[in-house]
This record gives C-alpha cells, structure tokens and sequence, in this order.
C-alpha cells in the first residue's frame, strides 16, 4: 500500500490497516506498506505497529519483498 502523501492517521484509520492485515493474513494474502512520512513512521513506532507491518521505502523494494512470505514478527500472528 502506498502511503505517500498520507500526512496523519486517527485510531480509526490504524484500526483499518490492523483489520485489512488481518484479513489479508487469514487468506494467505499479505499489506505491505511503503512510501511512509516520517510522522507516519513515528506514529507506527510509537503503536509498535511497525513489528506487524512490512515496512520498506519504496514500491520496488515492496514487491520483491513478496518472494520472502513468512511473516515479519511473531506478535503480528498474534493478532489473528
């Protein structure tokens, strides 16, 4: 998902990409995000958001990173 030009995200938007992840997950899909503000970046540290998501710089880095599918942490198992 690229997030470029997302400048701020409220608990119901955090909300939607747990919940998207998540149903995502269980269908043997997977989010990855990419293209994050640094407030955004902040703000996904600051909710530990960032030991759930997959979390790269741009698009490329994004796409080859689905050739790797295990998940990134072991809590982000945890919220399925």
């Amino acid at each position: 998902m690229n997030m470029d030009g997302v400048s701020h995200i409220d608990s119901s938007g955090l909300g939607e990409l747990v919940s998207s992840y998540t149903t995502l997950h269980k269908a043997d899909g997977n989010l990855k995000l990419f293209n994050l503000s640094s407030r955004i970046h902040e703000l996904m540290t600051m909710t530990k958001l960032l030991t759930v998501f997959d979390v790269f710089d741009n698009e490329s880095e994004a796409i080859e990173s689905f050739k790797n599918k295990s998940p990134k942490s072991v809590y982000a198992n945890s919220l399925l």
